[in-house]
């Protein structure tokens, strides 16, 4: 998401399948996943940062929570990591120095 507006979407009946298409996609397209972030509408596990920090992606928010590994290595990527995202309510757990209000 960059600006306010998606820039592409995928889902699968695995979680992990659908990051894979997007990174696909991102790939191919050339974005520049240095800008805007990755929402993920599950939990955030190891792997799945592991893949977006592989492409260059800074920040990414999950619904639900994040593992320990996940926020273990989102800490030594340098990606901000957040979990339990709901509007007006989140948990921060690696890099808070990168969110403005």
């Amino acid at each position: 998401m960059i600006g306010g507006q998606i820039q592409a979407s995928y889902e699968d009946i695995g979680r992990h399948n659908a990051l894979d298409k997007l990174i696909g996609h991102l790939v191919q397209h050339r974005a520049d996943t240095q800008q805007g972030w990755l929402l993920l509408s599950s939990r955030a596990s190891y792997e799945m940062i592991a893949k977006a920090a592989s492409i260059g992606i800074h920040t990414i928010v999950a619904v639900s929570a994040a593992t320990a590994l996940a926020a273990q290595i989102a800490e030594q990527a340098h990606i901000t990591l957040i979990g339990f995202a709901k509007p007006e309510k989140f948990t921060i757990y690696t890099h808070p120095q990168y969110i403005t209000a």
